[in-house]
């Protein structure tokens, strides 16, 4: 679930309470954390809901100024159902966290298992050091620009990326990614 950085603002200031999905079906469950851009985010009650049961208050609380721009904002079909769910900022996110460690011997080894079951485990192969020697050499740089120097597909690579950052390794920007602390430190202790 996608929140615009303006509604994820809101969420973390407590002034959006709510969001509006256009689903056949709920696609996450109450008391799910999300990690976003601001931290994570917690799915409260979510409730299937009629267009004109919407009212001025939900419109606010979903940071819109009126109905028609948070209709605008729903993926336009007849056939699906909108939901109405409760929104709110949970913590940091504990990724920021990891990433700020020092890196002992014991941190070092688990990292380098972890790391090698993911090439162990992807049809790409051995993956990871080359994507972050990439990321180490060209901070900012978009997925596009990082697929086309590694050769992998953008999307694969996108999604990889988040588990080198669950590991604390790397950190995502608005535009780009940047090894960490603790992924700076790693790979120099690689080398």
């Amino acid at each position: 679930m996608l929140f615009k950085v303006k509604h994820l603002e809101g969420i973390k200031s407590g002034d959006v309470s709510l969001a509006f999905r256009r689903w056949e079906k709920p696609a996450i469950n109450k008391g799910t954390l999300l990690h976003t851009a601001i931290g994570l985010v917690e799915i409260g009650d979510i409730q299937m809901i009629d267009i004109e049961n919407i009212t001025n208050e939900d419109v606010s609380n979903a940071g819109f100024s009126n109905k028609e721009d948070l209709q605008k904002s729903l993926r336009q079909s007849d056939d699906t159902n909108i939901y109405k769910i409760e929104v709110r900022f949970h913590s940091e996110d504990p990724r920021i966290a990891i990433s700020q460690l020092n890196l002992t011997d014991d941190l070092y080894k688990t990292l380098k298992q972890k790391l090698a079951r993911l090439d162990k485990a992807s049809k790409q192969g051995g993956w990871t050091i080359k994507v972050l020697k990439t990321i180490h050499q060209y901070p900012h740089l978009h997925a596009v620009g990082i697929a086309s120097l590694t050769g992998f597909e953008k999307e694969w690579l996108k999604l990889n990326i988040r588990k080198l950052k669950n590991l604390g390794l790397t950190i995502s920007h608005a535009v780009g990614y940047e090894l960490s602390p603790l992924g700076r430190e790693f790979l120099e202790k690689m080398d």
